[in-house]
């Protein structure tokens, strides 16, 4: 950011723009300016002298500039501290079971879905898309919150090939779909990372999650 320029009759002063190279570039730059102004002081017009408030003004916006480049700095530092600090925390969940509605890695074995149809509706149906977002399966479930298993067969009969899947339930009353809302699943943590100043949960298939859309945690109950 550059600070406005102090223009008189007889002398033009352009502040030096502040840069986020730190503290001490910011009093390099700070002496510099103290010292223009001074120059400009000594050589102004005497019958047109500079208002001490044009001073007073330039001084009050580049101090305003300095102090935000420092809260910036500060506040950089704490971000980074929390991050290794969540980082930290979530180390602790590898290798147990979160819950979330993030896509499933299926490798043959059954998945235990968690559907929540809605309280209105008198059918429900489950709908799974493969990694590209093509429907692959709708079967018919139970209007109930009670876990369903799937077993990652095809209509035919004909397993389906290993990969990501993503689950949702379809929700009906009188014919009308009401609601459609992801289905939630456990699947093994694998590694916590830190990505753009966040912290991402690494599922089984590699799968990321945000650590704050994680509903619930228990002991991995698979081998």
């Amino acid at each position: 950011m550059d600070i406005s320029p102090i223009t008189q009759p007889s002398t033009t002063i352009i502040a030096p723009p502040v840069s986020n190279a730190g503290a001490s570039a910011l009093t390099s730059d700070f002496e510099t300016f103290l010292q223009m102004l001074t120059a400009q002081a000594r050589y102004q017009d005497p019958l047109e002298p500079i208002d001490s408030s044009e001073y007073a003004s330039q001084l009050a916006q580049f101090s305003s500039v300095e102090q935000q480049v420092q809260t910036n700095d500060l506040l950089t530092t704490m971000a980074a501290q929390l991050g290794s600090a969540n980082m930290a925390q979530f180390a602790g969940w590898i290798g147990m079971d979160a819950r979330t509605t993030a896509p499933v890695h299926f490798d043959g074995q059954p998945v235990t879905l968690l559907p929540n149809p809605a309280a209105v509706a008198d059918q429900a149906f489950l709908t799974v898309k493969d990694a590209s977002g093509t429907e692959v399966q709708r079967v018919s479930i139970p209007v109930s919150a009670d876990p369903v298993e799937w077993a990652g067969v095809s209509d035919t009969g004909a397993p389906f090939e290993s990969g990501v899947y993503t689950f949702a339930v379809e929700s009906r009353a009188n014919g009308q779909i009401v609601d459609t809302t992801p289905v939630e699943t456990y699947s093994r943590i694998t590694e916590t990372r830190a990505e753009a100043g966040q912290t991402m949960l690494i599922l089984e298939g590699g799968i990321p999650v945000n650590a704050n859309d994680i509903t619930a945690l228990r002991e991995q109950t698979g081998a």
